[in-house]
C-alpha cells in the first residue's frame, strides 16, 4: 500500500509551529506534498528537515520555493528515495514554487499550487496557462506509460455540491466557469478526482475555510485540495479522504491510499 498526503499548510513555519510535524508522524504516510510553504529551504531551521513519520523513519525535504519570499512555494516530504525530481521547466510557474515532481517509481508524485484567479480574475490568464501546462506534463507522463498522481491546492471548486454557497459565488475566484471548465476538460483527459469518485453525489465534503465570520466552525466551506490520477491508476485506489478535523492552517489535509 502506498499512502499519500497533501496539505496547503499556508506557511510550513506558522504550520511547524501548530503541530505540522506531530500530524505528519501520527499519519505516517509515505510521502507528504506540501503547498503554500512561503518558505526557502535557507530559510529554515534543521527542525524542517528531521521529520519522521510513525516509526521513527526520517523523511527527505524536496523543495520549489518562490524567487519572492515569503510567497506560494510547495515542498514534498518522502521516505522513498525518489529516483529524480523536477519543476515544471517554464520559467513564469517555476519562479513562484507551484510544481515539484518526484519520480516515486510506481508513480510520478506531484504537488502543485494552482493558482487564485484574483477578484475579477485578474490572474485568470495565468492560472489557465499553468492549468494547461500542467495537464500537457500530466499528458507527457502517461504516453511514457507512467503512472501518475497531481495533489495539491488546485483553487478550483469543480462543482456546485463543492461548496456552501454555489449561487452566491459564481463570479468568485475558485468558482469561475473558466475555472470549473478547465476542471472537467482535465478529468475528460483521461483523469480522475479520485475523492468524488468515491463519494459521487455527497455534498458538505469540504478542504478550505475562510478565517472571517467563524466559517469553519459553521462549517462553510469549499473542496479545493484534491488527488487526481490517471485512469488507468485508478483501479488501485483503495481510500480518499478529507481530514477535515485536523488545523493548523485554513486548509486540512486530504489523503490517498494506493494498491501498489
Amino acid at each position: 500500500m502506498l499512502k499519500l498526503a497533501s496539505w496547503n499548510v499556508n506557511g510550513i513555519r506558522s504550520a511547524a509551529g501548530k503541530g505540522l510535524f506531530q500530524w505528519m508522524a501520527a499519519e505516517s504516510a509515505d510521502a507528504v506534498c506540501l503547498q503554500e510553504t512561503k518558505a526557502d529551504p535557507s530559510q529554515l531551521g534543521k527542525e524542517f528537515f528531521e521529520a519522521l513519520d510513525g516509526e521513527g523513519r526520517p523523511y527527505a525535504a524536496h523543495w520549489s520555493s518562490a524567487r519572492r519570499r515569503g510567497y506560494s512555494g510547495v515542498a514534498i516530504y518522502t521516505r522513498i528515495e525518489p529516483r529524480s525530481t523536477r519543476l515544471l521547466g517554464i520559467d513564469e510557474f517555476d519562479d513562484e514554487g507551484r510544481y515539484l515532481e518526484a519520480d516515486l517509481g510506481p508513480v510520478a508524485l506531484i504537488s502543485a499550487y494552482f493558482p487564485n484567479s484574483q477578484d475579477a480574475g485578474a490572474r485568470l490568464d495565468y492560472k489557465l496557462r499553468f492549468c494547461d501546462a500542467v495537464l500537457a506534463r500530466c499528458d507527457e507522463l502517461v504516453r511514457r506509460k507512467r503512472h501518475v498522481v497531481l495533489c495539491g491546492d488546485y483553487n478550483i471548486a469543480h462543482q456546485s455540491i463543492d461548496l456552501t454557497h454555489p449561487k452566491a459565488n459564481e463570479g468568485n475566484p475558485g468558482y469561475l466557469p473558466e475555472e470549473r471548465a478547465w476542471m472537467g476538460k482535465f478529468l475528460g483527459a483521461g483523469y480522475a478526482d479520485t475523492f468524488r469518485r468515491l463519494h459521487p453525489g455527497e455534498g458538505g465534503h469540504y478542504s478550505w475555510w475562510s478565517y472571517r465570520m467563524k466559517a469553519r466552525e459553521k462549517d462553510v466551506g469549499w473542496r479545493l485540495d484534491y488527488h487526481c490520477v490517471d485512469e488507468g491508476l485508478f483501479g488501485a485506489v483503495r481510500n480518499a479522504e478529507i481530514r477535515k478535523h485536523v488545523t493548523g492552517s485554513d486548509h486540512c489535509p486530504v489523503t490517498l491510499e494506493l494498491e501498489t
